[in-house]
């Protein structure tokens, strides 16, 4: 085996520099900040499922958008035609306003009069043209409608979303909470993940609320309940008070909360929390000016479409401060200070997802996590050794680096690490072996053959090198379309996943044969014993092709009964795809007692409560339905049942979904499986041939159908991680299938007279011995996040450990005895065919 400097340099190199960037996360946030600047210092950054705190993902609400803009239109429409004395009836309806002009012959004039508000979208800067805001039609004899057009809405939908992505940052700011999440997501959304903040109400509170501050002076000469008996007086409106009544008011603004540059929690003279605040230069004046003009008048200040209090003015106030009195306590003054200091936010933002994690549950995930991961990694290391011997040892040293690798490439991306990226590092460990086992047993093969030891080890290295990059690349495949479609921890899971795809070709294949090239060179051995231990002899015979036919008729009816199942029992969806709340509890004393629980939840009158054990007797799961109305029935329902339980247990997680964000998460999810099952068919294709192709995806539905049939025999929650499952275990039957393939593809061009069947039979027995020994590691590594790596993944795992199992009956059983049926030519045959004699038309051979 021949040693290029430059690349065991590069391996040393890379060795170190993975040791360096993981040194970090063994040291204090303190001890690190103090070291040299030369030295690394990013961590690896806990996501939400392991050191706690709230997940939000916020709508703007767009008929809020689209009912404030016409709100503006409307009054200016009437500022207009009063000026020009037309007499008008305006109404909305949706994204329309029809004004209803009282004279017919002053339709025209009308119409001119209202053309400044033919209103056009300024675009981005460099953009030619502009969009137009509104559309103005004459209808009718007597009508004219102005239409707010759906590019408009869009636009402003997408402008105002930035902008409450600045407010947002400023308020959570506020709070002092360290490295938040927040950024836009789509045209309409916003995704802020806030660590170490478990108080989900409160954030809500302070992230969701407009908070828009204005004053109005309220109408003198009607009560709000004579406005409604008698009509509404011109340019008014009736707008609720805190204190349960209703106030009419002027709809025009007297002054904004915009002028505002200042507000602190504070107390009165009477000892109440209330709010001061403080207006800029030019807000003061005009605060000045209105409180001297209305002397003995009531001034309502307003709060997101509430009266807070409308208090008579005394004597002018022209010092520009002012204070907000209220049924506040000493923290929802505190937080009224945070919203108003920030800034309103400009559009209603609705909570359509909601994930939180408190800190004691997080705690018990990696505790769970690294249990299940070190228990894991020392089972395989164990099972190397004692197969492999010293050889063995070179995959461990292999091993124990391409941990190393993910975990520096984690630190130095500040990728963010999950409970199921935990789970993809340990599946890592299991699957990483396989390339080893690959290399191992094809130098076996090839001293069997008769090679001398430094043949061996030059062909196994080199011949394993094109199936180890084929296996690996279908795993590659699932792993970036779950990044891609899927959020949260799914996405942790994916880089993991993916970092330990591309580090696992690194080590397998440069650092073990590194390191069994040194071996080499100071042992010269005369013989090779790679295997210590051997599972199966060295040249098999087991007639796999001979029971083809019962393999075919045993999964015929296995997917027919599973299919069976999965229509008459169904699946146990989670609120991923159902929408809803999922909140687990744990009993503070003792165990918790469902049944009380379940009579308790069940009198809220909240719907069907779901109430299960969840891992240890003292853990629960309640799982609540959408509730009727808006997206806040769902919060309402959440904080009673918090209401409910908070003396006897303590809340550990909680998740509401809304039916909007479910439905988009089920159709994400089956648009993942189908685009990791095409691009994986794609993919073999290129390499091998069609045949092989429809054998691949005949194995994946095969696998598919079968590890969805699992959940739907348990009736374990189907979820977004059961999706990730599925694609994983997708990943892993391909890489099986593939190995089986590049060494039938490899016999069809060795061997010219013997039948397909033949070569497909030996080729299942000469890759049999990696089949079991990958097989075996990967199953230890994902039974032990079964059993230890904690209840929140645990369908999750038993979905990938039964996968494994499926995905390895199918290789040997579907994917690679239906080759025979798909008309696939051996090397003699296709000869054959050529030299066939081409027959002329009149019948004569050429």
């Amino acid at each position: 085996m021949k040693f290029n400097p430059i690349r065991s340099a590069i391996i040393v190199l890379v060795a170190v520099a993975s040791i360096f960037m993981v040194l970090p996360n063994f040291f204090s946030d303190e001890d690190v900040a103090g070291w040299p600047d030369l030295l690394p210092k990013q961590k690896i950054v806990l996501g939400l499922d392991l050191q706690g705190g709230s997940h939000l993902l916020l709508q703007v609400n767009r008929s809020d958008i689209i009912e404030g803009r016409l709100g503006d239109i409307r009054r200016d429409a009437r500022s207009i035609l009063i000026g020009e004395g037309i007499g008008s009836l305006i109404t909305t309806q949706g994204a329309n306003l029809t004004i209803e002009i009282t004279d017919p012959e002053q339709l025209e004039a009308a119409r001119e009069a209202l053309r400044p508000l033919e209103l056009m979208l300024e675009g981005p800067m460099f953009q030619v043209s502009s969009t137009p805001e509104t559309i103005i039609d004459i209808v009718g004899s007597n009508r004219i409608r102005i239409t707010l057009t759906d590019e408009a809405i869009a636009e402003r939908m997408s402008a105002l979303v930035a902008q409450s992505v600045e407010v947002i940052r400023n308020r959570i700011d506020e709070l002092g909470t360290t490295e938040p999440v927040i950024q836009r997501q789509g045209q309409d959304r916003v995704l802020v993940q806030v660590p170490g903040f478990d108080d989900s109400e409160r954030l809500k509170d302070l992230i969701s609320q407009t908070a828009r501050l204005t004053f109005h002076m309220v109408y003198p000469a009607m009560t709000a309940e004579q406005a409604r008996a008698q009509g509404l007086p011109a340019g008014t409106m009736i707008m609720p008070s805190a204190d349960g009544m209703d106030e009419l008011l002027y709809e025009d603004i007297s002054l904004g909360g915009e002028q505002l540059t200042d507000a602190q929690p504070a107390f009165d003279d009477r000892n109440r929390s209330v709010v001061t605040f403080r207006f800029n230069t030019q807000g003061a004046i005009t605060f000045g000016e209105i409180t001297s003009q209305n002397v003995g008048r009531r001034f309502a200040i307003v709060l997101d479409g509430q009266v807070i209090t409308a208090p008579v003015i005394q004597q002018p106030i022209t010092g520009g401060s002012g204070q907000i009195s209220g049924n506040f306590t000493p923290e929802s003054a505190s937080d009224l200070a945070v919203l108003l200091r920030a800034g309103a936010l400009p559009a209603t933002l609705d909570v359509v997802e909601e994930r939180t994690v408190g800190p004691s549950l997080g705690a018990d995930s990696i505790e769970a996590g690294l249990t299940a991961g070190l228990i894991g990694t020392v089972g395989v290391a164990i099972f190397m050794l004692v197969t492999y011997g010293v050889f063995g040892i070179f995959a461990v040293i292999a091993l124990a680096l391409n941990v190393g690798m993910i975990l520096a490439a984690l630190s130095t991306l500040g990728a963010t690490l999950t409970l199921p990226g935990i789970a993809g590092i340990v599946l890592t460990v299991g699957m990483a072996v396989d390339a080893n086992v690959l290399i191992f047993e094809r130098i076996r093969e090839e001293f069997a053959a008769g090679r001398t030891p430094y043949q061996s080890l030059e062909a196994g290295f080199k011949r394993a090198m094109t199936t180890i990059i084929d296996a690996n690349v279908t795993t590659l495949i699932a792993a970036v379309v779950l990044f891609f479609l899927g959020s949260g921890p799914v996405q942790g899971f994916a880089v993991t996943l993916a970092l330990g795809v591309l580090s696992t070709m690194f080590t397998a294949y440069l650092v073990t044969q590194l390191l069994v090239g040194y071996w080499f060179q100071w042992q010269r051995p005369k013989t090779l014993k790679v295997n210590l231990l051997s599972f199966i002899p060295l040249e098999p015979k087991i007639p796999f092709m001979n029971w083809r036919k019962a393999g075919f008729i045993f999964s015929l009816v296995l997917l027919i009964g599973t299919v069976g199942l999965e229509l008459t029992r169904g699946l146990n969806l989670g609120i991923d795809f159902t929408g809803g709340s999922a909140i687990e509890l744990q009993a503070l004393e003792g165990d918790a007692d469902i049944g009380d629980l379940r009579t308790r939840l069940g009198a809220l009158g909240i719907g069907a409560v779901q109430v299960q054990e969840f891992g240890t007797p003292r853990d629960v799961l309640v799982r609540i339905g959408m509730q009727d109305g808006d997206e806040s029935a769902q919060q309402v329902a959440v904080s009673q049942v918090f209401a409910e339980v908070s003396e006897d247990y303590e809340v550990r997680r909680t998740e509401a979904v809304s039916g909007t964000v479910s439905n988009e998460l089920a159709m994400n999810g089956i648009i993942g499986v189908i685009a990791a099952m095409i691009c994986i068919v794609i993919y073999v294709w290129i390499r091998f041939e069609w045949q092989f192709s429809v054998g691949a995806i005949l194995a994946l539905v095969h696998d598919v159908i079968m590890t969805v049939g699992l959940f739907a025999l348990l009736q374990v929650e189907f979820n977004l991680s059961s999706i990730a499952a599925v694609l994983t275990v997708i990943g892993y039957s391909l890489n099986d299938t593939v190995v089986i393939y590049d060494r039938i593809r490899e016999n069809m061009m060795k061997y010219k007279r013997i039948s397909l069947a033949e070569i497909i039979n030996l080729s299942l027995n000469q890759t049999l011995a990696r089949t079991i020994i990958t097989g075996g590691t990967t199953a230890m590594a994902l039974l032990a996040l079964v059993f230890f790596g904690g209840e929140v993944i645990r369908s999750f795992t038993i979905a990938m450990a039964w996968g494994v199992f499926v995905g390895t009956y199918s290789s040997i059983f579907v994917s690679a005895p239906i080759l025979l049926y798909l008309g696939i030519k051996t090397r003699g045959e296709a000869e054959a065919e050529q030299a066939k004699p081409e027959k002329r038309t009149d019948g004569a051979a050429v």
